[in-house]
């Protein structure tokens, strides 16, 4: 069974061929800000492994308010960074209020703030909201495999019922990845991406 597992993956890979995933909204935390929201000395609770390597759901939630509305119980994904960052779609800063930009992971320079609440206080952030845009996790071998370059850009077919070509996709790089499309679900609603979804990358 392994093998054929294995089999199938390098088929994908070889063809050109991505898994998509849906990214929910959720909230990535420095250390700081974990002890702000929860308590001094307060480590996150791993709650189970994501796709990527040495990422984990975390067993907290926090609340975030913008200038309109508010969502409870909102994901936190780990481990800690340097800086907390929020990730919407679009139609939730439209509901929240918030005039988050379309940027890469990372890039939060000017993006927009939010309120985050947890059980032991509340941090009013001046950055850090964005709305993620779609991006290619690349391996290091898988890479070289179809000639991509760390912050290339291409296209993807979704291959689905509605068939849909998203432009302007971010191949990231790295031995540390593993090989997978990320979207909101903004993007997974208007091309039906649900379960098990392949993407055809175009150059």
């Amino acid at each position: 069974m392994e093998q054929i597992v294995n089999n199938v993956v390098d088929a994908i890979e070889g063809s050109g061929l991505v898994q998509i995933e849906i990214s929910a909204r959720h909230v990535h935390l420095s250390q700081k800000d974990v002890e702000l929201l929860f308590g001094n000395g307060y480590k996150l609770t791993a709650k189970r492994d994501l796709s990527q390597p040495n990422q984990f759901l975390c067993e907290e939630r926090v609340k975030i308010t913008g200038s309109k509305r508010s969502y409870e119980n909102v994901a936190i994904l780990g481990p800690v960074r340097p800086e907390s960052q929020i990730e919407i779609s679009k139609s939730d800063a439209i509901f929240l209020g918030v005039n988050a930009p379309l940027r890469e992971s990372g890039d939060l320079n000017n993006s927009a703030g939010i309120t985050l609440e947890g059980p032991k206080g509340t941090i009013e952030l001046s950055q850090g909201t964005i709305i993620a845009r779609s991006h290619i996790h690349t391996p290091t071998d898988v890479a070289a495999k179809l000639g991509l370059k760390d912050k290339q850009k291409v296209m993807v077919e979704v291959l689905s019922d509605r068939p849909v070509i998203f432009k302007d996709v971010v191949i990231r790089v790295s031995s540390d990845f593993r090989y997978r499309m990320h979207i909101d679900f903004d993007e997974a609603n208007s091309s039906e991406v649900s379960k098990f979804t392949l993407g055809k990358i175009i150059k």
